[in-house]
């Protein structure tokens, strides 16, 4: 199965009937794509309240915020009235496999992703939720200034301070520099379809060594970000249909990502890799050229990250508007399942949509 099939199987019927596709170019020419979704059954008027944007993380899709739960976060914000848009950056696995930084991405992405919801919407002003990778990368846009139209962001997981736990720091600053030497990427889908000599020993390695499911792509997903068992989420949030569904959803990730995330680890917030002059090289070197509001949050059982980031960057943020930002810590949730645990529409989505409403 060559790369292009495997990073896109697993596609759901409900996604690819979500809503418009708008096929774009970034500002340096790689394809990105926006899905505006369409009203639903339960929410079948205009929406009122304004465009908010869903920003999904690395190595899945936007499609990762249609996990089958009980009613996930795009189409609650439908019924609440939003005008929801799903953005598929270069780190998603519908698009072409790339190299990419975090830096691409804010600097060429999401810049021409939220001018043309505007332009389409005829809003002035976007909300935004983002995730992990989107996050930093959405966030090293927006504190540069390449984003002033967005007012709201809801944060989770991982926003400026990059915080992991020893083992898993281990990882980054010493066993990544030596693999990236001989592998440009990973990819979970080796735990169904392995092709070459060092996706073999991988694939080998982590079934060796794993033992928490039956799962082997959310075992790979777990070797890849993390040290964790599982890294990603906590097995007790997902239902059997997520977890099998899960194996459609992770795919190629570069390794000149972990080699940027290894540095930011290391100083322990966001750094750029000095690629554009548009990013400051130190992000916490100055105040953020922003006047939206911010919202993070983590899950208390995040193997990914570690929470005490998130209260880091809510503090610094604190610090520059004293009470106009929010911490939020949730209990009993890791990294992902915040949006596709089994009980997420009760348990976390709500509290977003709150947020967002405020």
């Amino acid at each position: 199965m060559d790369q292009i099939a495997i990073n896109r199987a697993g596609c759901t019927e409900e996604f690819d009937r979500a809503g418009e596709h708008i096929h774009l170019r970034a500002g340096d020419g790689f394809p990105i794509r926006l899905t505006r979704l369409s009203p639903t059954k339960t929410s079948p008027k205009k929406p009122t309240k304004g465009p908010v944007v869903l920003v999904h993380g690395a190595g899945v899709r936007s499609n990762i915020y249609m996990a089958p739960v009980e009613k996930p976060l795009p189409i609650m914000l439908l019924e609440a009235g939003f005008d929801v848009w799903l953005l598929d950056w270069r780190a998603s696995i519908d698009m072409p496999p790339s190299h990419w930084t975090l830096d691409d991405a804010a600097v060429h992405d999401y810049p021409v992703a939220i001018a043309k919801i505007c332009e389409i919407s005829g809003a002035s002003e976007v909300k935004a939720v983002i995730h992990c990778q989107g996050s930093t990368s959405f966030m090293m846009s927006i504190m540069a200034g390449l984003l002033p139209q967005v007012s709201t962001v809801v944060s989770n997981a991982v926003a400026v301070h990059t915080i992991v736990g020893p083992l898993a720091r281990l990882k980054l600053l010493y066993v990544t520099p030596a693999a990236s030497k001989m592998i440009d990427h990973l990819n979970p889908q080796w735990g169904l379809y392995v092709d070459g000599f060092l996706p073999r020993i991988l694939d080998w390695l982590v079934r060796a060594t794993r033992h928490e499911c039956n799962n082997a792509v959310c075992k790979h997903s777990s070797f890849a970000y993390g040290t964790g068992f599982p890294t990603l989420w906590r097995h007790e949030n997902l239902s059997d249909r997520i977890h099998e569904w899960i194996k459609g959803e992770f795919a190629f990730v570069p390794m000149t990502f972990f080699r940027q995330m290894g540095k930011c680890v290391k100083v322990g917030h966001l750094v750029s890799t000095g690629k554009y002059d548009e990013l400051p090289a130190d992000f916490v070197a100055q105040a953020p050229r922003t006047d939206a509001r911010f919202v993070f949050m983590a899950g208390e059982m995040n193997a990914c990250f570690q929470p005490e980031g998130m209260q880091k960057t809510f503090d610094w943020f604190e610090r520059h508007a004293p009470g106009k930002h929010m911490y939020q810590s949730v209990a009993d949730y890791g990294h992902l399942d915040i949006f596709m645990g089994a009980r997420s529409s009760v348990d976390t989505l709500p509290f977003i949509i709150d947020e967002l409403e405020r």
